[in-house]
């Protein structure tokens, strides 16, 4: 069983010391995200649990509590883009974060330290050329503590949507198309973005680090690996598990992710981010 911790909230941020009591008590009681009156409870006991994954913008409580972790094998996904405070409001301090992510790296090795600079969003303030300068500057940083980073574009879903909306209407932002339609009128990225991601997959390359997309289209031909957050085979490969099979319960058909239990809730997470699909109010 693999534990997700959490695909709908900070977890390592905002309620580690939660996650840790739990981890005490051998269990966690989840209720369904689309039923509440459904609550499953979900062991956490280190022979019951075959792998942790962690999601966060912060690792530095992991980095304090891990004495209670040392039972357990996980990989931790850190979520660092740079963007500005209007789009993402509650942020600690980048070099606070990179400094963690390379204590990380020196600790347990840069296989389990994964960057996710996601979702890839665009506009005046987050134009072609700032992503550019900003990705090229935090690749430098991590360079020897990160093997992987994970890109992802951002993708419309409707609590976003009014907030960037909002924004919008008073001429706080102003968003730059991402897509269009191909040939048979399925959406599709623009030519100018395949462009932009495959400069950035050739800047992760000479930093020493492979580049994979999360549920996209095949970006295969300009260098970035079709991949999977919760990654059975890279799971397979640094800990010796037999990963289960895909999620199929995932949002999106390219989702590669194997099966995982989360074990985290929509909108418990203060930050604030305003692309956020976990933010529903």
């Amino acid at each position: 069983m693999i534990i997700s911790a959490s695909r709908r909230c900070d977890i390592p941020r905002f309620q580690f010391d939660w996650f840790l009591e739990r981890i005490d008590d051998g269990y966690v009681d989840v209720v369904n995200p689309f039923n509440a009156a459904q609550v499953k409870r979900v062991s956490l006991k280190p022979q019951d649990t075959d792998f942790l994954v962690f999601w966060t913008r912060d690792p530095r409580p992991i980095l304090n509590g891990f004495e209670k972790l040392e039972d357990y094998p996980f990989y931790v996904m850190i979520t660092l883009t740079g963007y500005p405070a209007i789009l993402e409001p509650n942020l600690p301090p980048r070099e606070e974060i990179i400094g963690a992510m390379k204590t990380m790296a020196e600790k347990w090795g840069r296989n389990r330290v994964i960057w996710r600079y996601d979702p890839i969003f665009l506009s005046d303030k987050t134009d072609f050329e700032f992503h550019r300068r900003n990705f090229s500057s935090l690749a430098a940083l991590l360079a020897g503590a990160v093997k992987r980073v994970i890109v992802s574009v951002y993708d419309e879903y409707s609590r976003a949507e009014r907030r960037l909306l909002a924004l919008e209407q008073k001429g706080s932002l102003k968003r730059l198309a991402l897509y269009g339609s191909g040939p048979t009128g399925k959406k599709t990225l623009l030519p100018a973005v395949r462009q932009l991601l495959a400069e950035l997959a050739r800047i992760a390359w000479t930093q020493g680090m492979e580049m994979q997309s999360c549920a996209e289209e095949d970006l295969s031909d300009i260098g970035i690996r079709p991949g999977a957050c919760i990654d059975g085979e890279y799971i397979s490969n640094l800990f010796g598990l037999k990963a289960p099979g895909k999620d199929r319960g995932q949002r999106r058909k390219a989702c590669l992710c194997v099966q995982s239990v989360d074990i985290g809730s929509y909108s418990s997470c203060p930050a604030g981010c305003i692309y956020c699909y976990g933010l529903r109010s």
